[in-house]
């Protein structure tokens, strides 16, 4: 399983979200995601992804929270175990990224983006929650959402 990192920075009201549109094998293509990346060698998941905002974006965050564990089964690109994160910045100007293109975007219009499925099921408890919780979310191979357990409860679509 793949370790991953994944961070939803906010700065008065908005997420910084990059659009993935800049690489041609990209199993996150055309949709619109939190920054972050895979964990290198030797790396825990915090300094992995204050790494990682930092060679995506260049900014400087604070009130860093490990808000949730994703699982992710994925039979298109291999399962993913990803540590979900927020974090704040006073800063709005980013540094151009090789990956996608970054916007901030207002956290109520976050749902009408091109997301995948499962964003849309963990995205709100972002907001309604302040606990870190535990979340797997099983896809299909074309990337449908089949199912997903938060917390140890199993839901279908």
């Amino acid at each position: 399983m793949h370790l991953t990192t994944l961070c939803y920075i906010e700065n008065q009201g908005r997420y910084l979200l990059m659009h993935r549109n800049k690489k041609t094998l990209d199993e996150n293509a055309g949709v619109w995601i939190g920054v972050g990346g895979g964990l290198e060698e030797n790396e825990s998941p915090d300094e992995g992804i204050l790494r990682e905002i930092g060679e995506e974006t260049g900014l400087h965050v604070s009130d860093l929270r490990l808000r949730g564990i994703l699982t992710f089964i994925l039979p298109d690109w291999g399962n993913q175990l990803a540590f979900l994160y927020t974090a704040r910045t006073e800063e709005w100007d980013f540094i151009p990224c090789d990956e996608g293109t970054l916007a901030w975007i207002p956290i109520e219009e976050v749902s009408s983006l091109p997301l995948w499925e499962g964003d849309r099921v963990f995205l709100p408890l972002l907001t309604q929650r302040k606990d870190c919780f535990s979340l797997k979310l099983v896809y299909a191979s074309g990337g449908a959402l089949l199912g997903y357990t938060l917390d140890g409860v199993e839901h279908t679509i």
